[in-house]
């Protein structure tokens, strides 16, 4: 039997897919800034490894300031706690 016929195939990995860097929302809650949350910010206090990478925020944790927070995506849950903070969720384009 070919080793090509041995070896076991497993799934399929789309080459077009987008991914994001996951934050969650108790990560922003932990920050000391009054200021607007941006992907540089995030990568200084070291939520985010590279530049350039997409973020996402997630709604796990509660926040309690009104924060601006700007990033390439948001959950549906997320936004709504930020906003019911009395902050504002700025989606921003590209990378």
């Amino acid at each position: 039997m070919p080793l090509v016929r041995r070896i076991p195939k497993y799934g399929f990995a789309n080459q077009f897919r987008t991914e994001y860097t996951i934050v969650n929302l108790k990560s922003l809650a932990e920050l000391e800034t009054t200021e607007a949350i941006t992907p540089q910010l995030l990568m200084n206090e070291g939520l985010v490894r590279r530049k350039g990478q997409l973020i996402k925020i997630l709604a796990q944790g509660d926040i309690t300031k009104p924060l601006v927070v700007q990033a390439h995506k948001f959950s549906k849950s997320a936004e709504a706690k930020i906003q019911a903070a009395g902050g504002r969720a700025e989606v921003i384009r590209g990378v």
